[in-house]
């Protein structure tokens, strides 16, 4: 693989509810969820590389969208903030295969069936051995104002 082909996409796209996009665009929260299970579990964060106005409309508790407009400073600044916080875990992210095994893993290879998620995937793992159960963890890296906009569904570039 080359390199460009895990260069960030020039702008990265999280859905919800406006509430928790606003503390994600003004303290930089935001809620890692876990990925598999045992030895091959990790913590994760889930973008799309396109705008999925489909999904606003199939959830109705997604009424807004937060805009990476800086995909690279955000990665490093994430990336920075988990290593803060689990120095002892391995972080990656890259672009979701879709219909064949990733080079990057089954982490970052689903069905052909969704390739129109369109995911751009943040992971992290232990370094280490552990049998302890992972649970979502939340991360804090201050304001991202800079570098992320917030757009509301109704104006339609959401």
């Amino acid at each position: 693989m080359l390199a460009s082909d895990y260069q960030r996409p020039a702008q990265l796209y999280f859905h919800g509810e406006r509430g928790s996009l606003q503390r994600a665009l003004q303290q930089g929260e935001f809620v890692l969820q876990v990925l598999g299970s045992g030895a091959g579990g990790c913590l994760s964060l889930s973008f799309h590389q396109t705008l999925q106005a489909s999904l606003l409309q199939s959830d109705a508790s997604d009424d807004c969208c937060l805009v990476i407009l800086q995909s690279e400073k955000f990665g490093e600044r994430l990336h920075a903030a988990m290593q803060k916080m689990l120095p002892n875990w391995v972080g990656i992210d890259g672009a979701v295969q879709y219909g064949g095994r990733s080079p990057l893993g089954n982490l970052f290879t689903k069905p052909l069936a969704m390739a129109h998620e369109q995911e751009w995937l943040f992971a992290w793992r232990s370094s280490q051995k552990t049998a302890t159960q992972l649970h979502p963890i939340i991360v804090k890296m201050g304001s991202i104002e800079k570098l992320a906009e917030l757009r509301e569904q109704a104006s339609g570039s959401c």
